[in-house]
């Protein structure tokens, strides 16, 4: 098999068998995906992402150790989806600040799962509705996901959608959404307006990456 036809490689991390077991099953399903390693709780899901050096992590919330929170902001750069049985606001940012992509709830159905993993695999941002609206309702509003403040630093150079998404490996859709995000979050009007008011708000310096 190729190297642009292997899987990706998926770890897990989850404190409950059952639990780990049934994502196992579903993830292993799929021909693009393939799950290289499962951790029992934060400290093995370290080691392991050093050993396997999977595409995407999946971490539960709630290990038994450290928080999926905490093994995030171990392992800063890497790809992480994190699932939660409750989506809570202080939950979501705190993830959010620690870097990770995606943020899921344990009820979703397999297919969002599934989409959320291949997105977080793209580099991409992913927040269902009721996290996206979650995170609008709270003063986190006014803060960017580092793949926003990534674009807005981009559009600051003057760079063009179609220019940003050649630069960050994403879609042109993708960054027009994040674009978006980005004037919604800090209630401007434009694109020039939106690096203002970042450099107003000290999020990021010009000539500074």
């Amino acid at each position: 098999m190729s190297d642009s036809s292997k899987p990706l490689s998926i770890l897990l991390a989850d404190d409950h068998l059952i639990v780990r077991r049934g994502l196992v099953s579903l993830i292993d399903d799929e021909p693009d995906l393939k799950v290289v390693a499962e951790a029992t709780n934060g400290e093995e899901a370290i080691n392991l992402t050093g050993k396997y050096k999977p595409d995407v992590l999946v971490l539960d919330l709630r290990l038994g150790d450290i928080s999926g929170i905490e093994v995030a902001c171990a392992l800063k750069g890497h790809k992480i989806l994190m699932l939660s049985s409750y989506v809570k606001e202080e939950d979501v940012r705190r993830a959010f600040e620690a870097g990770v992509l995606g943020y899921l709830s344990k009820d979703k159905n397999s297919d969002e799962l599934l989409k959320a993993i291949r997105e977080v695999a793209a580099g991409n941002d992913y927040l269902p509705p009721e996290v996206s609206l979650l995170l609008a309702k709270s003063e986190w509003s006014a803060h960017l996901t580092p793949r926003e403040l990534e674009i807005l630093k981009k559009i600051a150079e003057g760079r063009a959608n179609k220019e940003i998404g050649e630069l960050l490996k994403l879609s042109e859709n993708t960054v027009k959404n994040h674009v978006k995000s980005i004037l919604s979050k800090l209630n401007a009007k434009d694109r020039t307006h939106a690096v203002t008011e970042a450099l107003k708000r000290g999020l990021f310096q010009l000539g500074r990456s």
